[in-house]
């Protein structure tokens, strides 16, 4: 999930009013006009069940998973001590199984801090230009303020037609009082050469999506709210489907290109086709195989650097994630 720090804007303190258009998701179920990359002969791939380890020696991990970069899920639920736990999330008041983010506690201790945000939309009037599946997506920086503002009227929606995510949210761009609640884990500060490249927090409501793409650095991808489904391919079968869909556009295929997630990897023909090339198996690439795994509030696992992974917001309430990347 490495987003590089080059899409930062030049003038990070600028931020826009969100547009006033009445909007709508696509169904899931919506046609669309794509290229088919096998024929329906073709065998589906399959997305094996990640192994999950019942229980962690930071020196068995290191020999057996971190030294030979193999993915693994850690033990379900050991990661449930961050003071963030407690402090960001709340049970819902109609569904205790369900996280709402304690907007009032973030907006005490961080409300001014400028972060990231994705705005993705579908107009509905034809007045915006979209891209070929019709969504519009921009990178912006704004108050926290904005988006806690706006998380806690999507609570009070049964549909979100306008969906803001906080991605990629460095830890280091909140104050100490919101940093100190993360906590580097003694598998980051074992495992590896003992210091964290860079941590980063990620908020939103599902649906959310992470488009197929793989990280320069060893990384601890830990849940802490509702529910994700990740993807993943070893680097020589997620080169093979990027570069597909890549050469399919005419754009470079690449193992750069795919290290930026950048505006036409999350709207337009390029999300179309790799979206549908990882997460269709009626239409996926034949002869490579990968990894599934679904992890709920607690839940971590370990992707090595060079594995692809595509990442997906599902269920109800809030989902949330922070990560960090070894050095």
């Amino acid at each position: 999930m490495k987003l590089q720090k080059c899409m930062r804007y030049n003038n990070p303190r600028v931020w826009h009013r969100l547009p006033a258009v009445t909007l709508r998701f696509l169904s899931p179920n919506q046609p669309r006009q794509q290229r088919r990359f096998a024929s329906q002969s073709q065998p589906p791939r399959q997305y094996r069940p990640l192994e999950t380890l019942e229980n962690v020696d930071i020196s068995h991990f290191r020999a057996n998973y971190f030294a030979p970069e193999r993915p693994i899920l850690l033990p379900r639920r050991s990661f449930r001590a961050f003071p963030a736990f407690e402090r960001w999330f709340q049970p819902s008041p109609t569904d205790p199984n369900v996280s709402q983010l304690n907007a009032t506690y973030l907006g005490q201790h961080g409300a001014d801090a400028f972060v990231p945000l994705e705005l993705t939309q579908l107009p509905s009037d034809g007045t915006v230009e979209a891209g070929a599946d019709g969504l519009t997506f921009r990178q912006f920086h704004a108050p926290l303020s904005l988006f806690l503002d706006w998380i806690s009227t999507a609570e009070t929606l049964e549909t979100q037609s306008t969906r803001l995510y906080l991605a990629q949210c460095q830890l280091m761009d909140l104050p100490q009082v919101l940093r100190n609640d993360f906590p580097t884990p003694q598998l980051v500060a074992q495992a590896g050469k003992g210091d964290v490249y860079d941590t980063n927090v990620w908020i939103g409501y599902p649906p959310t999506y992470t488009p197929l793409h793989r990280d320069p650095n060893p990384n601890l991808f830990v849940q802490l709210a509702g529910q994700k489904i990740v993807r993943l391919l070893s680097p020589e079968d997620g080169q093979k489907i990027f570069g597909t869909v890549r050469r399919q556009l005419g754009m470079s295929g690449s193992r750069e290109a795919a290290a930026i997630r950048g505006e036409e990897m999350m709207q337009g023909q390029e999300r179309t086709l790799l979206e549908k090339a990882v997460w269709d198996d009626a239409t996926a690439v034949p002869g490579l195989e990968g990894y599934e795994a679904r992890l709920e509030a607690g839940d971590g696992m370990f992707i090595p650097r060079g594995w692809w992974h595509s990442i997906k917001g599902v269920g109800t309430g809030v989902t949330a994630s922070v990560n960090w990347w070894f050095r």
